[in-house]
């Protein structure tokens, strides 16, 4: 056998962390990776609260995607403070880190995430959203300027939500991987449960569906999950902070609730690819974004 077919038959694979600051498109960029909806997006900053694996297979390589919240510069309360856990747990036996920046636009605080890497793990600059960009000319001197801000290993320009790049971004990363063999299994998206998506696509609904600061006071939880006959029954309930938020949820009539139930429901019979069947309600638990205790029994680390 020859050398280049030996090589051929090597497998790699490895974990990629994706950081950078709230909003800038960390999940949108492991779902478009790995061609699956198993992290929550919307327009609002901190939509990820947790540390979520995206896994991609091919024939040569595993890509274990580790998607993270945006890094939280200020620790007001404790949920802050267990999303910054989940990026600084993220970065435990990384082969490869995927820095995400917006295009054309470098802040204070991604220069702040950045000092937070470590120096020995290969870091690939990914620059996002370039299909925002006005004018594309200036697309190459900020590459330029970002050579010149680190010595990141790679610069990759891409657009999530077109696609954008995307296969050549694989190409680079897959030569930071390790040979090994699959971590997980040939067809795993995810090392999450059904339950833990549930629960993510139903605060994602709410988070597009609510004003601008009352989704940082919710979280959902799952109070049953089970299966019969094929059909999925989830009973969720919504925890807000304040009484005055549970008639804000619920909506007039009943609609708000309605729709953000439905629109989780549709979601979740895509991902599960099958019949679901859910139940929500809205609980008060004052406090709970402070309480340690609370934090736990919601599945923050």
């Amino acid at each position: 056998m020859s050398t280049t077919e030996a090589e051929i038959q090597k497998f790699h694979a490895g974990y990629l962390a994706i950081v950078g600051c709230p909003n800038v498109g960390k999940s949108t960029l492991m779902n478009r990776l790995i061609g699956a909806k198993v992290s929550i997006t919307s327009k609002k900053a901190q939509t990820t609260r947790h540390r979520i694996h995206g896994i991609l297979t091919s024939a040569t390589h595993q890509y274990v995607f580790v998607d993270t919240p945006g890094f939280q510069m200020q620790h007001r309360n404790a949920l802050n403070r267990a999303m910054n856990r989940a990026v600084t747990g993220a970065m435990t036996d990384i082969d490869v880190v995927l820095f995400v920046i917006e295009a054309n636009r470098w802040r204070a605080e991604d220069g702040k995430v950045l000092e937070r890497l470590q120096a020995d793990i290969p870091v690939v600059l990914v620059i996002s959203k370039i299909d925002r960009l006005t004018d594309k000319n200036t697309l190459l001197p900020f590459i330029a300027s970002m050579a010149e801000q680190h010595k990141f290993s790679e610069i990759v320009p891409i657009s999530a939500e077109r696609g954008d790049n995307i296969d050549t971004l694989l190409q680079v990363l897959g030569r930071y991987l390790p040979e090994a063999d699959p971590i997980f299994g040939p067809d795993d998206l995810t090392d999450r449960s059904e339950r833990f998506l549930a629960a993510e696509l139903l605060r994602e609904k709410l988070f597009r569906n609510l004003g601008e600061e009352l989704p940082y006071g919710i979280a959902v939880e799952i109070e049953r999950f089970e299966e019969v006959d094929g059909v999925r029954r989830i009973h969720a309930a919504i925890i807000v902070d304040r009484e005055a938020h549970k008639a804000i949820v619920i909506g007039r009539g009943g609609e708000r609730m309605k729709r953000v139930s439905s629109d989780a429901r549709k979601d979740m019979e895509r991902l599960f690819g099958g019949k679901v069947w859910l139940e929500t309600w809205v609980k008060v638990k004052g406090g709970w974004a402070d309480d340690e205790r609370a934090l736990r029994s919601l599945g923050y680390e």
